[in-house]
């Protein structure tokens, strides 16, 4: 159960992040659902070229890349 309030939380920070950095407004369940979908991808892409996250801090870092490469995809697929 604390995992995923943790994770909730990590996964709200990283969308709230990303959307900062990509210039995107947004609410805290966009946030919660873009930044938990940024991890799965962040952790894909990473995972790639071989790079993991092993602690909260790289786990926040790895989730605001997925939800900063959804919102630039999401953005090219809008134009």
């Amino acid at each position: 159960m604390v995992n995923i309030i943790i994770s909730l939380i990590i996964g709200a920070l990283a969308g709230w992040i990303a959307g900062q950095f990509m210039g995107v407004q947004g609410g805290l369940l966009r946030n919660i659902i873009l930044g938990i979908i940024g991890g799965v991808v962040g952790n894909f892409v990473l995972g790639l070229i071989g790079i993991s996250a092993s602690n909260i801090i790289g786990t926040l870092i790895v989730s605001v890349i997925g939800a900063c490469l959804l919102i630039f995809l999401g953005k090219l697929l809008l134009k």
